[in-house]
């Protein structure tokens, strides 16, 4: 069964529950520009919000705000924190809840923000990820056009593929 079959398939999983976190020590929801237009996204292409939150810049206070968002959600993603600097620990703290990474996303995110933004593409930490619940972690750069790129271009079109394929030998 090729990807295409797989695509049709995918269509019985229906929207996805997902949660935004932003990540952030100063960002509030006035001006959460990033977290919003990831809302917007979600929508335009029919999933669902499982909630949204800005959440401190820490890496136990990140871990912990995914780890709760996966409980009612298929899909946590986080805005920001994914950079080289000590404050971007986005990576770090949803790394551990992490079963399966899946580093096409973070390459193929790299590969397409080249052609935006010049080589300063390789300073981004992108991250896919399958939990051992068959939950899906997502970590992408702060900037809308960041956003723009990780969601709409790539994830929108692969997140049923991704979840159903997570999901057929899923025990029940």
């Amino acid at each position: 069964m090729g990807a295409k079959d797989h695509r049709t398939r995918a269509e019985d999983v229906g929207p996805a529950r997902c949660a935004v976190l932003t990540v952030s020590d100063s960002r509030t929801r006035d001006t959460d520009e990033s977290g919003r237009l990831a809302l917007e996204i979600l929508a335009k292409f029919g999933h669902v919000v499982a909630g949204h939150q800005i959440v401190p810049n820490k890496p136990r206070a990140i871990a912990a705000a995914v780890a709760a968002a996966l409980k009612d959600a298929d899909m946590a993603i986080t805005i920001g924190g994914t950079g080289p600097s000590k404050r971007d620990v986005s990576i770090e703290a949803v790394r551990g809840l992490v079963e399966k990474e899946l580093p096409g996303f973070g390459e193929m995110f790299r590969a397409l923000s080249q052609k935006e933004i010049g080589t300063a593409a390789l300073m981004s930490r992108a991250l896919l990820g399958v939990t051992k619940a068959g939950r899906l972690v997502v970590a992408v750069p702060g900037s809308p056009g960041a956003v723009r790129l990780a969601l709409e271009t790539i994830l929108m079109n692969e997140i049923k593929h991704i979840l159903w394929e997570v999901r057929r030998y899923a025990q029940p």
